[in-house]
């Protein structure tokens, strides 16, 4: 499984990354199918709280792709909500198997 992070506008900590691969690691215990993860990292204007937006989508060849886009105030915790929302979708994608 590879990961690719694309940070806009603003360049990505090491830390972050690190955070992210680990948290998309995890998501391979709930489908072995997954190819690749694209995470995009932006900073939504205004400078406000609740505008960093962390989109994730998941590459399943014989599967379809599995999406989900959420924006709050640290990217930690964007990426944490999507990869939340991808193991409900990742669930479902099983049971409707």
């Amino acid at each position: 499984m590879e990961v690719k992070i694309q940070s806009i506008h603003f360049d990505a900590t090491e830390k972050l990354e690190q955070f992210i691969n680990k948290k998309a690691e995890k998501l391979i215990k709930h489908n072995e199918q997954i190819a690749n993860v694209e995470v995009t990292l932006k900073v939504v204007k205004p400078e406000t709280a609740m505008n960093k937006e962390a989109s994730v989508k998941l590459l399943m060849p014989q599967q379809g792709d599995l999406f989900a886009s959420k924006t709050a105030d640290t990217f930690e915790e964007a990426v944490d909500l999507c990869i939340d929302a991808l193991k409900r979708q990742l669930e479902k994608v099983r049971k409707d198997k």
